[in-house]
């Protein structure tokens, strides 16, 4: 599956994406301290940097971080909400062309964007790029679907209204792809709870930011949204509803000598 327009598919969802996606737990950074021998000398790449949520947990650990983002939208959102951060540099790049030297990081990191990379070209940029014996950190956040009553209905509009939501959904990787990426022995996941507690300005924010739902110009985009004040109306606590997430972390180390294309299923997602 190929999404052609991967590099361009939140453009018009930025301000939603910056005020109403979920961040990630303080304990992933206490998680790769632990694990990977995270230091706050390391120089880390973080591919897809968007709005600037995973690259803010480095920079608050006192890593340089060098943001790759081929966005140009999403890119100076980023670059906006990390202006207080010496160790921040904005870089027009992408996983494919980071246009860092050779063995100059020691972390390589993706939040929430691996599933949009072109895996091949991705996994030989970061060999190229990390230090012997660096780490890649993969992060993302999934939204829990049937956990409860409100979770339930908020997938079943996803998948109403959603323009191509369930080839999106499709493409979230697993830990098989973890595997065909890293090699089978050289990668270990965690997980761990994460939550968002909204009114319903905040859940239709929510909503708005991801990249298969109708813009406000597309005809179904009231429909839409008449129908999640319906589900607020419906399941809100004390004019709350709660998104419930496992942020899921997978870390390892690239075998430069693995045939990456025999390794790796059909799965491109560029």
């Amino acid at each position: 599956m190929t999404f052609t327009d991967s590099k361009q598919r939140f453009s018009n969802r930025v301000t939603d994406y910056v005020r109403y996606r979920p961040g990630y737990p303080v304990v992933v950074r206490d998680l790769l301290r632990a694990e990977c021998g995270l230091r706050p000398g390391h120089l880390v790449a973080d591919i897809g940097s968007g709005t600037g949520f995973l690259s803010e947990l480095f920079l608050k650990n006192g890593n340089r971080v060098f943001g790759i983002e081929p966005n140009e939208e999403m890119r100076k959102a980023g670059e906006e909400y990390l202006a207080s951060y010496d160790g921040f540099a904005s870089i027009i790049g992408s996983a494919e062309s980071t246009t860092l030297d050779d063995r100059s990081v020691d972390l390589v990191t993706a939040g929430q964007a691996f599933h949009w990379f072109d895996q091949d070209a991705a996994r030989k940029e970061f060999i190229r790029i990390l230090k012997p014996a660096g780490w890649v950190v993969v992060v993302w956040n999934e939204r829990l679907t049937d956990t409860t009553p409100f979770l339930r209905d908020y997938e079943a509009l996803l998948r109403k209204f959603g323009t191509d939501y369930a080839e999106v959904k499709e493409s979230y990787p697993h830990e098989q792809h973890m595997q065909a990426f890293f090699g089978a022995n050289s990668f270990a996941g965690r997980t761990l709870p994460n939550f968002q507690d909204f009114d319903f300005d905040g859940l239709a924010g929510r909503l708005r930011s991801s990249s298969f739902i109708p813009a406000p110009d597309n005809p179904n985009f009231e429909p839409m949204m008449e129908e999640a004040q319906r589900l607020f109306v419906r399941h809100n606590q004390l004019g709350r509803v709660r998104l419930e997430y496992l942020t899921r972390i997978y870390f390892g180390r690239l075998n430069a000598q693995l045939d990456s294309p025999a390794a790796t299923p059909d799965w491109n997602l560029a």
